[in-house]
């Protein structure tokens, strides 16, 4: 690589020394070679620089210790000290508004993590969480330098005390763009989002060679930790895109829904959805028979603005749904069970995703609206030896501390544990509404009545039509849509075609909404 020294020798001016120094930069921003940017477009990826452009807004990125070179020895090493050392550090704008991110670049060293590179890295999130603004990671590095030792691992370790830091202070996305290894693999479930293109992309603590030399099992790069593999089964990825550019216009599109940081709101915009649109649809989309599934996707469609919403984690616990979204012109997160997909019963899974997201939402100042249909528990040996004890207060522990606005609407179902855990009015929720079609009790009517009436049953001539007949009794008495109303357990019963206007109206007043926690270092949620 040409080094400083290897320049023409310029005039001693100011112009020389200027001619000099474009020269250099001219150098760092072609990177070490053509053969290696070549090398890096023949696996499907982009360089660090074309990725830092579709990122931020045009033209708005400076860069941050462009010239910067690594002093390690040994290995070879002393002979070859490229600049940036392999990653891309600097701010920009995405929408207008400010962004820090750091780039590995794959093309020098691998994009493997040195002292330097580390340092930079450490630099740039200070800088983050000190301007109050988010912090995005283009991920593409082959782990830890080994030229260097332990160095490069003590360079992790900073970047992973810095991401806990940061943690809940400013939004902290990571996109994988490329082979993540070992621990560096830490960093990306340190942050709040974690982004993967699909086949490029890979995130494993021990590769396929590890795997196979102590447990025999074959397995590919992909199907070991590839986006599908995190976005469907272990649930680390929350976004899986077929391509960089795509994935990186997502990025763009969830920082537009995010505030700079914790001590800000989201943005809002301009809305040309009317707030009192009525949502007649929504009388059809539902059924009133509980044991009927529908698609609470559409519900969510009909009732926020303009039927646009970002889902987090769409392909993992698909029994619940976590989204961001706008009401009225203002950002709101929404959990809401699915019935398409086990009937919408929590589970660990479930709970565990719905809880890390309502942690999320009132980190960041994001009114909470949930929709519930739950009609429990999902019971089960796997599931109780799972330690669904545990999971299931996660999401309870997530609401109950969360002070951020929090409306919740009950359509169907609502039995049990799980609709005390789905935000339910006696763990703090602000507003509580129903559906005419709600049924709120401690378990389904079938099962109540073979529990209450089990004497009466087993004694009838007829015991099918005393069943039949308990269970109308017990609905009768105890289901009715107005029961929980009339005790003050929800504040309304509303026609399904007013939700849109009901939460807007209702979010507008707790706009101002002021709780304060209990003083101490910090809570012990369950793990």
């Amino acid at each position: 690589m040409t080094t400083v020294e290897d320049l023409p020798a310029g005039a001693n001016d100011a112009r020389g020394r200027v001619a000099e120094l474009h020269a250099i930069r001219e150098q760092v921003r072609r990177g070490p070679s053509e053969r290696a940017t070549e090398a890096q477009r023949a696996k499907g990826k982009l360089t660090a620089r074309e990725r830092i452009e579709l990122l931020l807004d045009e033209g708005s990125f400076n860069e941050v210790e462009p010239l910067r070179r690594h002093r390690a020895t040994g290995f070879g090493l002393e002979a070859k000290k490229p600049y940036t050392d392999g990653v891309i550090t600097g701010w920009g704008s995405v929408h207008g508004r400010t962004v820090f991110t750091y780039a590995h670049d794959f093309r020098i060293f691998g994009g493997a993590l040195g002292e330097a590179h580390a340092t930079k890295i450490h630099k740039i999130m200070d800088m983050a969480i000190q301007a109050g603004a988010p912090l995005v990671s283009l991920n593409d590095g082959a782990g830890a330098r080994i030229q260097e030792g332990v160095s490069a691992l003590a360079g992790y370790g900073g970047i992973f005390q810095r991401n806990t830091k940061a943690s809940g202070v400013i939004p902290q996305i990571s996109v994988m763009l490329g082979p993540c290894a070992g621990g560096a693999a830490y960093s990306p479930a340190l942050t709040d989002f974690v982004f993967m293109v699909r086949e490029t992309s890979q995130m494993f603590i021990t590769g396929p060679d590890v795997v196979r030399a102590v447990t025999g099992e074959e397995i590919t790069q992909n199907g070991l930790g590839g986006a599908d593999v995190h976005a469907e089964t272990s649930g680390v990825c929350h976004f899986a895109y077929d391509d960089e550019v795509t994935c990186l216009e997502e990025v763009r599109y969830l920082l537009s829904l995010l505030p700079a940081n914790n001590r800000e709101n989201p943005p809002s915009v301009p809305c040309e959805d009317p707030a009192d649109r009525s949502g007649d649809a929504l009388l059809d989309l539902v059924p009133a028979d509980g044991n009927r599934p529908y698609d609470m996707r559409k519900v969510i469609e009909e009732i926020v603005d303009d039927g646009e919403y970002l889902e987090v984690h769409e392909r993992w616990a698909t029994n619940i749904i976590c989204a961001l979204t706008r009401l009225d012109g203002r950002v709101v997160g929404i959990i809401a069970n699915q019935p398409q997909s086990l009937a919408g019963v929590l589970d660990i899974e479930a709970s565990e995703k719905a809880a890390r997201f309502v942690q999320m939402c009132d980190a960041f100042n994001i009114p909470i609206v949930t929709f519930l249909d739950v009609p429990g528990f999902l019971p089960g040996v796997d599931q109780e030896h799972g330690g669904i004890i545990r999971h299931g207060a996660k999401l309870l522990y997530a609401y109950c501390n969360a002070t951020v606005p929090r409306i919740s609407i009950v359509l169907r179902k609502a039995y049990g544990g799980a609709y005390i855990v789905m935000d339910s009015q006696s763990i703090g929720a602000d507003l509580t509404y129903a559906w005419p079609t709600n049924e709120i009790a401690v378990m389904g009517a079938e099962g109540a009545a073979n529990v209450i009436f089990r004497k009466q049953i087993a004694e009838a001539d007829d015991s099918d039509a005393m069943r039949v007949r308990m269970v109308k009794e017990y609905k009768s008495e105890l289901m009715h849509p107005y029961y929980a109303a009339e005790r003050g357990l929800v504040d309304d019963v509303i026609d399904p075609a007013e939700t849109r206007h009901t939460l807007i109206r209702s979010l507008e007043m707790l706009r101002t909404k002021h709780a304060d926690l209990p003083a101490r270092k910090h809570g012990n949620p369950p793990q």
